[in-house]
């Protein structure tokens, strides 16, 4: 069996999702990976939605605003790009985003089974089953509560210019077309325009030299 890893944060953007497989620092980013055992590219990867949306909430330790969570229940449909990636490397992936050594390998008899399973009380420590492609399941993780309830809380622009050009790279979205989805979610949404986010869109992501861009 191999795991369909679904995507809607930064890691929709592939330059980004290497630093979890291969190591290393993300433009932007202030956190450097271990990467996983098993350090090959994803087999593949798609463009897929998901029923629901993302807010962006908590403080990240990697971009310093808020950071994007998936919420089955919300109205409307998710952009996500999923990653064909070995169950090692699932976990190593999992381990990593949780901020914990990687290097074990998850059962996840209970997701597959429930289509939930909860690993800790952590930001990304509730897996969830959201589909199956070509016989594989579609997995991805998020936080244990929905968007109410959350520490709703700005991303920054090196956060919004990440998701943003993973959009752009996944779904061949235009830069406005980025932008007004992201400008649009929760947390974003009241500080960030569409405008402003396409903006960010109309220049290469950022070197780990470059400046970080700041809200609004």
């Amino acid at each position: 069996m191999k795991i369909w890893y679904a995507a809607y944060g930064s890691n929709l953007y592939r330059r980004r999702f290497g630093c979890y497989i291969a190591g290393g620092r993300p433009p932007g980013g202030a956190v450097t990976y271990s990467g996983c055992r098993d350090p090959r590219p994803a087999a593949a990867d798609r463009a897929l939605t998901l029923p629901g949306g993302i807010y962006f909430a908590h403080t990240s330790p990697t971009w310093g605003g808020g950071i994007a969570f998936y919420d089955p229940e919300l109205p409307g449909r998710a952009a996500a790009r999923a990653y064909l990636l070995t169950p090692g490397q699932f976990s190593d992936v999992v381990a990593q985003e949780m901020h914990r050594p990687a290097g074990a390998d998850l059962d996840l008899t209970e997701v597959l089974a429930t289509g939930r399973q909860t690993l800790g009380p952590g930001h990304y420590e509730t897996v969830l089953l959201v589909g199956e492609h070509e016989g594989d399941p579609v997995l991805t993780f998020t936080a244990p509560h929905p968007l109410d309830g959350a520490e709703v809380r700005t991303p920054t622009g090196a956060y919004l210019a990440m998701l943003g050009h993973g959009l752009r790279e996944a779904h061949a979205w235009d830069a406005a077309r980025a932008g007004a989805y992201l400008a649009t979610r929760p947390g974003a949404a009241g500080t960030w325009t569409a405008r402003d986010v396409a903006a960010l869109l109309s220049v290469p992501v950022p070197t780990d030299e470059d400046g970080v861009p700041s809200a609004p």
